[in-house]
């Protein structure tokens, strides 16, 4: 077996790079990875299904090392160093540097989800409309200045100048058409920075769709917020629809940008399927943030 470690140096604030990994991993009793880079050619080559692939980065990095750990057979293994850090919040992942690495050292593994689209795949979340904003338009001094809440700032920002746009929603149960500020498909139970999808887990074989209509700020900001408190989807909102399925396919009237991990990666239609149970990752558990049945959700008129 082999470690192999790939540190994405302009991740987060820059401040976890790839020496200070390899400090803590060797604590941990990982001595000498073979450090590799994205942009290498031939590192993935080499990668074998005893193997394990450290990355030590943000989710689109994440993302990448999933896709070769995928084809590869391998194991991921997951050292957040990014904004969001989603995937490593699914994941239920220590937040100590030291603690992380021992659990790596552990070898205790899970098997998750994720989402391919066709062209891809991404272990988080996919974005139509509102929630493309962040990654097309936060400057990197705002996500070092911010954090995490970067994602918030910008959308606040935005929030008042969308209509939104029609499109309709297939999945497993039926069809919801209509006019949205912003479509989310999620494959895990956090998105954005640490929002928490109600009754989500990244091993549950579902996908989440999250689409919020078009709606003045206040009422917007409420619903947000009795999601949060109350850890549930509103049951009867005009706000929101949430939607649990295996499959979605979403079509706009007009081609509009599709983001996956806080990277631009089509344009709709984006059609996307939940593959159950098919990554192994380092972890010690899986968050899930379910709460009795979800069932199927689809709330509120157009």
């Amino acid at each position: 077996m082999t470690y192999w470690l790939i540190c994405n140096s302009g991740a987060g604030d820059g401040e976890r790079g790839r020496d200070f990994w390899l400090e803590h991993l060797a604590t941990a009793g990982i001595h000498d990875p073979r450090c590799c880079d994205f942009e290498e050619s031939d590192w993935s080559t080499r990668i074998d299904d005893r193997d394990t692939l450290i990355v030590a980065g943000g989710d689109g990095s994440v993302s990448r090392a999933a896709a070769v750990c995928l084809e590869k057979g391998a194991t991921l293994a997951v050292l957040p160093s990014g904004t969001a850090n989603d995937f490593a919040r699914n994941l239920g992942l220590p937040h100590q540097p030291g603690a992380l690495c021992k659990s790596i050292a552990s070898g205790r593994t899970q098997i998750v989800d994720v989402a391919d689209y066709g062209d891809g795949m991404f272990l988080n979340v996919a974005h139509v409309g509102m929630g493309t904003l962040p990654a097309r338009e936060s400057r990197d001094t705002g996500k070092k200045l911010f954090g995490r809440f970067s994602y918030v700032v910008e959308l606040l920002r935005r929030l008042n100048a969308k209509r939104g746009f029609r499109a309709t929603i297939r999945c497993d149960r039926g069809v919801v058409k209509g006019r949205w500020l912003s479509i989310a498909v999620a494959n895990g139970a956090f998105f954005g920075g640490g929002n928490e999808i109600p009754e989500a887990s990244v091993s549950d074989g579902q996908l989440a769709i999250v689409a919020v209509r078009p709606r003045p700020i206040l009422q917007l900001l409420f619903t947000f917020l009795m999601v949060r408190l109350n850890r549930q989807t509103p049951r009867r909102t005009s706000t929101l629809v949430h939607i649990r399925s295996q499959r979605c396919l979403v079509h706009t009237g007009k081609p509009k940008t599709v983001t996956a991990d806080g990277d631009v990666v089509s344009r709709t239609p984006l059609n996307v399927v939940c593959k159950s149970g098919c990554l192994r990752v380092i972890s010690d558990r899986i968050v899930s943030t379910a709460d009795g049945d979800a069932g199927d959700v689809i709330s509120g008129g157009a």
